[in-house]
This record gives structure tokens, sequence and C-alpha cells, in this order.
């Protein structure tokens, strides 16, 4: 669902009132966070959707790293998880089996212990999962606490969902979709276990809002961002595909969403405007962290292979939200 209308719906709910629950949906953060004792903190979230991907071992990776995700995301580790399942009465089982198989790979790759789930039957396929994590109730990352003067580190390319989009019409390159699995079929804990050495002021993973609605959220309404947006690691492709109008309907509701919040320079082409409100399935870590580090994590994080950024700046609060130059 779209970042506005989501809100709408929750903003009917009760606020819960106790002070042990560290995070909840009332901060519009990836998990819940329940504090247990002083050292101890249970972190809770799920995800599942329906295929982006032909091959069902590959999705049920994809999906497993998605749901992952949101335990580091908040400073985290993964220990428990529960498929979700959604499945045809009609359709091979033989490609649940699948399914289940790359989830699972994707939990013990993560270092969790898949420990069960729940099935019903659908109309279609969907599949995801709840994880349980751990954190110190001191050393969780939110998606608030941006600093001015902070740089801005993402941690995977943007434009899967672009590709993903061409993929569907038969537009997309094998190389594009290659691309577009490895990064997000890639959990976030190798990128999490960089950031436990730096001073996180602020952090999320982008995935449905696309890179900007969740950039939105980090500034939480009391700070800007200057974005640099020839730093942005991007799939290649994805540009030329957007520029081409292979394009999704959430990205629209994201820019719609966001009308009013983000100027984009003269220079900043219409096809990257697009990766930026594009919905990423599994995509990177957004960090917030002071300017003297960022360049120590940049370089250990590309020490790894994985395609990052230094992407933009937090600023004092200006008229527009977000400046894209």
């Amino acid at each position: 669902m779209g970042p506005e209308v989501l809100a709408d719906i929750l903003g009917g709910l009760p606020k819960v009132q106790d002070p042990d629950l560290l995070v909840g949906f009332d901060r519009s953060d990836d998990a819940a966070i329940y504090r247990l004792t002083p050292d101890l903190a249970l972190v809770h979230t799920l995800d599942f959707f329906p295929p982006m991907v032909d091959d069902p071992y590959i999705f049920g990776e994809i999906a497993a790293a998605n749901a992952l995700s949101d335990i580091w995301a908040m400073g985290g580790e993964p220990k428990t998880a529960l498929n979700i399942v959604c499945f045809p009465e009609k359709m091979d089982t033989g490609i649940l089996a699948k399914i289940l198989e790359g989830g699972s790979a994707k939990v013990r790759e993560a270092g969790a212990i898949l420990a069960g789930g729940h099935t019903i039957i659908d109309t279609e396929v969907k599949y995801g999962l709840s994880v349980t994590g751990v954190v110190h109730p001191e050393r969780i990352y939110t998606n608030r606490g941006c600093a001015v003067g902070d740089m801005l580190v993402l941690t995977k390319p943007l434009g899967v969902g672009i590709i993903c989009a061409a993929h569907r019409v038969g537009e997309a390159s094998e190389r594009a979709v290659q691309q577009a699995i490895a990064s997000m079929s890639m959990l976030n804990k190798y990128a999490a276990e960089a950031l436990k050495k730096y001073p996180v002021h602020a952090c999320t993973d982008v995935t449905g809002f696309g890179f900007l609605g969740h950039l939105h959220e980090m500034l939480g309404g009391e700070c800007s961002a200057v974005i640099f947006g020839s730093e942005v690691p991007v799939i290649p492709e994805a540009l030329a595909y957007a520029s081409e109008f292979l394009i999704t309907g959430a990205a629209q509701r994201n820019r719609n969403y966001l009308e009013g919040q983000v100027q984009f320079g003269p220079a900043v082409d219409f096809s990257l405007e697009e990766v930026l409100f594009d919905p990423q399935t599994s995509g990177g870590l957004l960090v917030s962290l002071p300017k003297a580090a960022a360049g120590d994590l940049l370089a250990e994080l590309q020490s790894t292979g994985l395609a990052c950024g230094i992407v933009g700046e937090i600023v004092e609060q200006e008229e527009k939200e977000i400046v894209v130059l």
C-alpha cells in the first residue's frame, strides 16, 4: 500500500502506552522493538509478497532476504523466523517446496533458525517471513535521528523495481535481470556488520516507498537533505528502461505522495527521478552518520564488493525537504 493511504489507516489505531515498547507502529519504522530487560530487547517484523521472478527458489531467497532486512535496519540480529505462505490449491506443491528451500537457505545464511510458519490456500502465490531478533536497548538504530552535517550512505544499487517491470513485459536484458536478482537476494547482514563499528545516527532499509520515500521518513520534518545524483549507485540499465517509461504504478504513488517535498535540479534526468522514486524489493540500508566516519564506512563496504555510495548530506531544514542535484 502507498505511504499516504497507510498513514491514514494507522492514524486511526489507538496508541500503545507501554514504556517497554521502544519502537511501535506510530514511528513509521522498519520493525517493532520491545524491551525485556535493561540489556535485552526483542525486534519483531514481517513481510510477504507475490513473486517478482520466475524461479521459485530464487523468489524464496529474495522474499526471505527482504523480511530479514528490517532486523538489521534496527541494529539487531535475527534469531528465529516463521514462514508466511499463501498458495493455490491446484498448483504443483513442488513449486512451494522450492520457495521454502530458498527461504530456508537465506535464514541459515543470516544465522537464524526457521522454526515454523502458517500456510493458507489463496488464488495467488505469496511468501515471506515473520522474524524475531534481539538488540541491546541502547544500541538500537531507528529511522529518525539525522544530524545536520551527517552524510548519507546507501549500501545497494537502486533500480530493481524498474528492471522487474521491464522483465514482466519482456524488455529487460538477461544481464540486467541477473544484476537485479543478485542485489535482491543479497543479505544486508554484511553491511550491518560493518555499521557496528561506526556512530550511526539513523538507519532504514530502502523498500516499497523508494529511496526518496524512506529518506522522507528519516528526515521526520526536522531537517533537510541534499542528494548527489551522480553518486547514487544504480543498476545501469534501470536508467535506460526508465527513460523508455518502463516504470511502476507504485513509483507514481511515491511521487504523488512526495509532491512539493522534493526539488530536482535542472541537470537531473527524468530517468534518475524515476529510479529515486522506484520501489525496491530487498533494497540496501540507508545510513546517516557523521561526515568524519562516512568515508571509512564507504571504503569498508566497497572492500566487501558492495555497490554503495555516499549519496547525500543532511542540512538545516529548508523550504524543500529534499533537493536532488
